[in-house]
């Protein structure tokens, strides 16, 4: 059986929506140096349940920046990790189908919960959610253009046909001011409220993913 820690499984069971607000880095907003990025993860009725700290080193954030490799540890209020999300370099091209993106999402830390895996496309962000056994478990497919242009950019989760959408990460626009004078991210998650725990905790390794992919160096929907 698969050792689910209690809080994750309280937490996460009656969940249909996630936050994530990255939080405001002064020095990288003064400097645009890039810093440790850290995340608040709340339910939807804003109330902080997890706090996320990337792991990398100061090469890694400034030359590889969209690209490059790291560890978040995601850990509860009382400062217990209980989940961790493991990024390789990989290369980053929808014209070379060779060392795409993948992610591999643990839960407890050192039990995998399963990976997020980007499909070749030479048109569309496409992923694929697979369970601890690499069992294909979901789709993610992003629009043409993740230039939000005032507005929230949605790539919606699909089931595995990509005929039926069933939830979504989206990227929300929070305006000028706040988008290009400290360049946080902030997202959603929706998901069914039944779906596995495991897979929940790897939607949050997907909106990671995401979020360096495709909003890390831009402007935010400008």
């Amino acid at each position: 059986t698969f050792p689910t820690p209690t809080i994750l499984f309280i937490l996460f069971k009656q969940l249909d929506r996630i936050i994530i607000h990255q939080q405001v880095e002064l020095l990288e907003a003064i400097l645009g140096t890039e810093t440790s990025s850290k995340y608040e993860i709340k339910n939807h009725l804003g109330q902080r349940v997890y706090f996320a700290v990337e792991e990398n080193d100061c090469f890694d954030r400034n030359l590889c920046s969209p690209i490059r490799s790291f560890t978040i540890r995601i850990a509860d209020n009382t400062g217990r990790e209980v989940i961790t999300v493991n990024r390789p370099l990989r290369c980053n091209s929808c014209w070379f189908p060779c060392f795409l993106q993948e992610l591999e999402v643990q839960s407890p830390p050192g039990t995998i919960a399963g990976y997020v895996v980007q499909n070749w496309d030479p048109f569309l962000p496409k992923f694929t959610i697979q369970n601890e056994s690499k069992e294909d478990v979901l789709k993610i497919i992003g629009p043409y253009a993740t230039c939000g242009c005032f507005e929230d950019v949605d790539f919606e989760v699909k089931a595995l046909n990509e005929m039926s959408t069933i939830g979504k990460i989206s990227k929300y626009w929070s305006g000028f001011v706040n988008n290009v004078f400290t360049n946080t991210a902030n997202f959603g998650i929706q998901v069914p409220v039944d779906l596995d725990v495991r897979i929940k905790a790897v939607m949050i390794g997907a909106c990671f993913l995401i979020d360096l992919m495709f909003f890390e160096n831009s402007l935010d929907g400008l």
